[in-house]
């Protein structure tokens, strides 16, 4: 992708709308919404990375209530012609064709590499990634498995979605207090996702989110790691002008 004189790509993650509860949220919709209304004035493309929602799950007609504004939003700029990809983060694993269908908004599963005049990107959520964290790889498997989804779509939603809104609101994530310090270069495990992929291919960037703290991390001479940090505590997102990436605060 060539990114136009005077465009950028923009990106973003972790929003977790919908907690701790549907009104404490919606200041935070509300604000992401004049971001999102502010950048497509010069968005080349619009990169949301995972746990846009503390909860999502597509039944097979029925997805959770709420998120009006953003999806609307979303919507219109998708219809304006501004490129939207989304990738899953771990509180919205279960999506699978809403957005493609009635956003044309691409989903992504994975980390996936993009290149942007001429600089090699590498982007994703970040959940997962790297080496320890074990506990969560095993529940990861457990969550995507599709015989697990299947059985889950048998509970109503009224009962579906409150229970698992319930449990992703208890996940510590959300309360930033374990997620808000930079832990060093040794113990920060997608630093060491970054320098082993970097062992075998070269990126100019890595760009992920999911950590909750916005990070600027030079890996390298002329290789990056940016964390675009969340919209709870930080509201920061990253800007891509066609030559550098650099983390922001809206």
């Amino acid at each position: 992708m060539e990114v136009p004189e005077g465009k950028k790509i923009y990106f973003s993650s972790d929003n977790h709308l919908g907690a701790p509860t549907a009104e404490e949220s919606r200041p935070r919709e509300e604000k992401f919404v004049a971001w999102l209304d502010k950048i497509s004035e010069d968005a080349a493309a619009i990169f949301l990375l995972g746990d846009l929602f503390d909860f999502w799950f597509e039944y097979k007609h029925v997805v959770p209530k709420g998120f009006v504004r953003v999806l609307g939003k979303l919507a219109q700029l998708s219809d304006r012609g501004i490129p939207i990809y989304f990738f899953v983060g771990n509180h919205d694993l279960w999506m699978n064709d809403y957005f493609e269908k009635e956003l044309k908004i691409p989903v992504f599963h994975r980390p996936k590499e993009f290149t942007f005049n001429d600089k090699k990107f590498l982007i994703g959520h970040g959940d997962g990634l790297g080496p320890g964290d074990k506990g969560f790889k095993r529940m990861k498997k457990v969550f995507t498995n599709p015989f697990a989804k299947w059985l889950y779509r048998w509970l109503h939603p009224d009962l579906g979605v409150p229970l698992a809104q319930y449990f992703s609101v208890k996940n510590k994530v959300i309360s930033g207090k374990e997620d808000v310090e930079f832990l060093g270069e040794d113990k920060e495990w997608l630093i060491a996702y970054c320098r082993r992929k970097l062992e075998k291919k070269h990126y100019d960037y890595f760009l992920f989110g999911h950590r909750h703290l916005p990070i600027d991390f030079q890996l390298t001479k002329d290789s990056k790691y940016i964390n675009t940090g969340d919209w709870i505590n930080f509201y920061t997102y990253a800007e891509f002008d066609g030559k550098e990436l650099h983390l922001k605060e809206w």
